[in-house]
């Protein structure tokens, strides 16, 4: 079988995603030790311009730039775009742990939507499997969640508008590159995170280190926003989006490498079935594409 039709190929993509995120995030949060929050995300998208913009030429995608305002490219990106400002409000004024729990019930709510939109069919082991993942997330974010605030709802707008984000994704043409997809979020992200720092922050000139930050923080946002929607281009709704359960593993892993924080046994606990039911869902599908029949 080739890697082009792997079953693996798909929810491989997505936890290339979710760690590119995190390394991005890992960045930002350093970077937002000095800098207000909004101009950190501006900042953040004129890097990823550097990057991006010269890639996309050199893999030959000069002719597609109309593509970066195409209708429902730019309908994803737009929730993109309100998802992540609501997000980095939210971060800044409420525990991460509970933020990110928060944020744990967007794959829900995207096999929800394609179930209903798509009538993809989930199947009752599938949605008890993932059910287990959501579990396991809550067990690694172990959320204190004292009271609904405003901010609690913010993060929570953040895990909606991702779910609608993804779902977008899945209408948008097989001809639009996925590198195009990308470097329009960016654009778009760009856009709303200037007009909202010169609406409501003062300018922080940045020293060299926060440029080094945020020119890393740019270059692994490019690759979340490819691989995240080529992972749904690719792969089956049910089976790539447990994955998405991952941002909670690479969050562990960058809590104990870059801020010396050491998950407890039952964050240990969460992690484990975490990885468990999103790959208990791979093989399931791998048995059932197996023993279908060939026409």
């Amino acid at each position: 079988m080739s890697f082009a039709n792997h079953p693996f190929r798909g929810p491989l993509f997505m936890v290339i995603a979710t760690g590119s995120y995190v390394v991005n995030d890992t960045f930002m949060k350093l970077a937002t030790e000095g800098l207000p929050p909004y101009q950190v995300l501006m900042m953040r998208g004129i890097a990823a311009m550097v990057w991006g913009m010269p890639l996309l030429f050199i893999l030959g995608y000069g002719r597609n730039l109309p593509q970066l305002f195409e209708r429902r490219v730019l309908v994803r990106n737009l929730a993109e775009m309100v998802a992540i400002l609501c997000y980095i409000v939210a971060l800044a004024n409420m525990p991460i742990a509970d933020a990110s729990a928060l944020g744990q019930i967007t794959p829900l709510l995207v096999l929800l939507g394609v179930s209903i939109l798509f009538g993809e069919k989930i199947g009752a082991v599938r949605m008890a499997l993932i059910g287990l993942g959501f579990v396991g997330a809550l067990m690694v974010a172990q959320p204190t969640m004292q009271g609904i605030s405003i901010y609690a709802l913010l993060a929570l707008a953040n895990a909606v508008l991702c779910a609608v984000r993804d779902i977008a994704g899945r209408r948008i043409e097989h001809h639009v590159p996925g590198l195009i997809v990308a470097m329009s979020a960016v654009i778009v992200v760009l856009v709303g995170a200037g007009v909202m720092h010169f609406a409501t922050e003062s300018w922080v000139m940045p020293q060299a280190h926060h440029l080094m930050l945020l020119a890393g923080s740019g270059l692994f946002l490019i690759f979340g926003h490819f691989f995240i929607f080529m992972s749904y281009r690719i792969g089956p709704t049910s089976a790539v989006a447990p994955f998405y359960y991952f941002f909670t593993f690479w969050a562990v892993v960058s809590g104990f490498l870059v801020f010396q924080q050491l998950p407890n046994a039952l964050a240990l606990g969460g992690i484990v079935l975490v990885v468990a039911s999103g790959l208990a869902i791979v093989l399931l599908d791998e048995r059932r594409r197996r023993l279908a029949p060939v026409a």
